[in-house]
């Protein structure tokens, strides 16, 4: 339910009401409910001091003024010493709330995070393509903080208001039925009231929420970005950008607190009210006899018991939106259609061979509908190193992100080996696929760290293995502290080239049975370009390759080259033979190559 808009990182897309929300909070909560129950427990016992003190106070009064002789020193010490007692047991309650009522909300915290980051790791490139990384890290970090609050303050403090209203009623009713009626006739006047001015809270909220995600983005993609900044010396626009979602959100906040203020505007006015009528009604009772003194300083008292509690509500007010909010933006991810699934009969994949087909493959891009291949029957023999080349546009990438499924084919089967890849599993899919980018991510810690992430467990002799055969070994020496060394956030301390080398170290390790090379080399100086290509070589040795080549001079010895235009497959065939066509390859390879030669006068 209520997947379709869920999740894309807009606000207002997807409306959750709170008895949705709630009702889907509680088996999160269920999980811990010796710990709530308990919780619970300790609540009901720091109410007792409030609801014994006026019972206390009406005796001392009435007998004060009804039998003054009854009042002794001991009687007195009576009272004080049970009402110790009480604030040593409230003492102790209180402590265990604080502690362990806390420390169930960060459990439930732990795991809706865990679910959160695991749903996000089954989220197709769709999702992240039309949603901002800052709004993500928003939901799952700090919107999750507040919802450890409101999974510890909000059965706790509804409990103890609903303890102090039923105890209330009940002892109020014994001084005096009718003014207790009075009392508590503006109860649902107030609560409809505030019910009202709550829904502003809960949008005014929700806002503020996602403009810190998108505050969060902005100051994200400036800072990564900062090099670029620097280089074009935008700091000044990047300062304006900043500043406008910035002026953005404090607008937001100041709704935010006009709302606040008008909640609590309207809770001290029903407050005034509350307090008018038993001024009003209980003098005049007072006056006619229908009420003893000892009985109206009760009275007095419990009211106050009641306007402090409904206070104490009202405070908590604040914190069960940005909880409630917290938990519905935390539903709006897990709201998100996961695209691409395991079927329930999924089996593991066994390459045996290498071959890939596609069937009469068509695909369009799920959200903008952008259609990319029709009708494409491609059959890739097992260990054949097969080049895609052609203008942007044409497919090349597309054709290799249904292999792993990135995303599933429109229309048509792809098949490895004889087996549909929607038939096998995910993970035995991508586990026989060894991917090596033009935009070589690399994770922030040491060499080791990230040449280890191809195979995890992996012995430190393998590790050097694989960057021998990458051709990594020799500069990862020459590190400050070799494989140990730090490379800083996406291997911003290496040079293009070496972080290539160490994302095919990485491939090597993992020993996948088919490749796919996705422009390893366009963003290489020539140099690297060369090292790179040597490294590249080795690892398609004996594996089943696809590669697709921006620039041409790395592909010449392919073993079949496939021209890629508006018509699919506008030309098939080796270098030589393509050259010999003079076509569109041709033209390419000439033009790449008067492009070269300009570059190598210039």
């Amino acid at each position: 339910m209520g997947k379709k808009n869920a999740g894309t990182g807009k606000a207002g897309e997807r409306t959750y009401s709170s008895r949705e929300l709630i009702r889907r909070f509680l088996p999160y909560l269920r999980k811990y409910r010796l710990l709530l129950y308990l919780d619970l427990f300790f609540a009901s016992l720091t109410t007792v001091c409030d609801i014994v003190l006026p019972m206390i106070m009406r005796q001392l009064t009435n007998s004060a003024l009804g039998n003054a002789p009854a009042l002794t020193a001991e009687a007195v010490i009576r009272m004080a010493l049970l009402y110790v007692l009480l604030r040593l047991i409230d003492a102790g309650a209180f402590f265990y709330m604080q502690s362990q009522g806390h420390i169930m909300g960060v459990h439930i915290e732990t795991d809706m995070r865990t679910d959160a980051f695991s749903h996000l790791q089954r989220l197709s490139d769709t999702y992240f393509a039309n949603t901002k990384i800052g709004q993500i890290m928003g939901r799952i970090t700090n919107d999750l903080f507040d919802v450890t609050e409101f999974a510890h303050h909000c059965p706790e403090e509804f409990f103890i208001a609903g303890i102090k209203l039923a105890a209330s009623f009940v002892i109020l009713c014994q001084s005096s039925l009718l003014l207790t009626v009075l009392v508590f006739a503006c109860m649902p006047v107030m609560l409809v009231v505030c019910t009202k001015v709550n829904h502003w809270l809960r949008s005014a909220q929700k806002a503020q929420r996602f403009q810190i995600g998108e505050l969060n983005a902005a100051i994200e993609d400036s800072l990564l970005g900062q090099r670029v900044v620097k280089a074009f010396t935008a700091e000044k626009t990047e300062a304006a950008k900043f500043d406008e979602g910035n002026q953005a959100f404090r607008r937001i906040k100041t709704r935010w607190y006009y709302a606040m203020a008008t909640f609590g505007v309207t809770t001290r006015l029903f407050d005034g009210l509350m307090y008018t009528v038993v001024i009003v009604a209980g003098g005049l009772f007072l006056v006619n006899g229908r009420i003893n003194a000892g009985d109206l300083v009760a009275y007095i008292l419990y009211v106050s018991t009641l306007i402090a509690t409904i206070r104490r509500i009202v405070e908590f007010a604040e914190q069960f939106q940005r909880g409630m909010t917290g938990i519905e933006r935390f539903y709006e991810i897990m709201d998100a259609e996961v695209d691409i699934l395991d079927k329930p009969e999924a089996r593991e994949l066994r390459v045996t061979e290498g071959a890939i087909d596609f069937e009469d493959v068509s695909f369009e891009y799920p959200d903008d509908h952008n259609k990319v291949l029709r009708h494409l029957n491609l059959h890739v023999r097992p260990g054949e190193n097969l080049a895609l080349v052609g203008p942007s546009g044409g497919g090349k990438t597309t054709i290799c992100n249904l292999i792993p499924r990135f995303y599933d084919v429109t229309a048509g089967t792809i098949r490895v080996d004889g087996q549909d890849v929607r038939d096998v599993t995910l993970e035995s899919l991508r586990g026989a696929i060894g991917i090596v980018q033009q935009d070589v991510y690399l994770f922030s810690g040491t060499v080791r760290e990230n040449i280890a992430y191809g195979r995890p467990g992996a012995t430190k002799e393998e590790i050097v293995e694989a960057a021998k055969l990458a051709g990594a070994d020799e500069f990862i020496r020459m590190l400050p502290r070799g494989y140990d060394s730090y490379i800083g956030e996406r291997g911003v301390k290496l040079s293009g080239g070496q972080k290539q080398r160490i994302s095919i170290a990485r491939v090597f390790l993992k020993n996948p049975k088919l490749l796919i090379l996705d422009e390893a080399t366009s963003a290489l100086d020539n140099e690297s370009e060369l090292l790179v290509g040597r490294s590249l070589v080795r690892l398609a040795r004996g594996r089943t390759t696809l590669t697709i080549a921006h620039r041409l001079t790395t592909i010449q010895h392919a073993d079949r080259i496939l021209v890629l235009g508006r018509q699919q497959i506008e030309e098939e065939g080796t270098h030589e033979e393509l050259l010999a066509r003079k076509g569109l390859y041709y033209r390419l390879w000439n033009g790449m190559t008067e492009e070269e030669g300009e570059e190598e006068v210039s």
